[in-house]
This record gives structure tokens, C-alpha cells and sequence, in this order.
């Protein structure tokens, strides 16, 4: 059986390294389903790893570091962006959307797991199956 291929957005790996309780239990459920090969780009890295360095958060940062080492991560930023312009302008995503997007679509990733709630313009994509955390 093959497994499901997984973008997760920043929020959601905020959520699990962050926040207590029911959110941070349903992010790590995500993540630690062995069904699931995760995906990440350069700009993930850019939104996660920075705050917690600065913060000196080391627990944070470590985690994700192992995420981001664990994940398949797609480089090409030429093509990234020449997609994401290209979503962001179809469908008013925002640059980070567009570019998570891109990027999981990129990836031939089969769904985008993310914390913004249905109704943003991310989930007009026919680029890939974008889903909230919070079903």
C-alpha cells in the first residue's frame, strides 16, 4: 500500500510543537500516522525554523528540524513560484498559500492538511485536495 503524500502548512506544525491540549493531540496524530509521507519546501523551513531560533526555542526548533529532515522537499523555487503566480492569480491565494500549494503540487502530493479555516481562497485549488486539520 502506498502512503497518502502530505503537505502540512505551517499552522499545523505550529499547532503540534506549540499547543496543548485537543489541537496539539489531533496535529500529532497527523503526524505520527505511518500511512503518511510527508512533504515541506524551502519556504515551510522559512516560516518555522527562524521564530524558534530566535526565540531560542530549543525543543521547537528540534522538532522541526526532524520534521524537515524527514519530509521530500522540492527545491525547484524557479518552478515553485512560476506556479504559485500562476494559482495565486486563478484563484487570490495568498503567497505563502500559493507557494504551499505549488510546492505540494510539485511534490505529486495528494493532499495539503492546513489550520486556515474552509473558505479561504487556498481550497478554490484544483492543484490539490487542500483539507482543514480540524475536518
Amino acid at each position: 500500500m502506498s502512503r497518502i503524500r502530505t503537505f502540512l502548512d505551517s499552522g499545523v506544525l505550529i499547532t503540534a510543537a506549540r499547543s496543548k491540549g485537543p489541537d496539539q493531540q489531533l496535529a500529532l496524530s497527523v503526524l505520527d500516522d505511518p500511512n503518511r509521507r510527508f512533504l515541506a519546501s524551502p519556504f515551510l523551513a522559512l516560516e518555522v525554523i527562524p521564530k524558534a531560533i530566535f526565540h531560542r526555542q530549543a525543543l521547537e526548533l528540534s522538532f522541526y528540524e526532524r520534521y524537515l529532515a524527514s519530509a521530500a522537499i522540492y527545491r525547484g523555487l524557479n518552478r515553485i513560484e512560476a506556479v504559485a503566480r500562476a494559482e495565486a492569480g486563478r484563484y487570490g491565494l495568498a503567497a505563502l498559500d500559493a507557494l504551499h500549494v505549488a510546492a505540494a503540487f510539485l511534490l505529486r502530493g495528494d493532499e495539503l492538511i492546513t489550520t486556515e479555516k474552509p473558505g479561504k481562497p487556498m481550497y478554490r485549488t484544483s492543484l490539490i485536495k487542500v483539507r482543514s486539520l480540524y475536518r
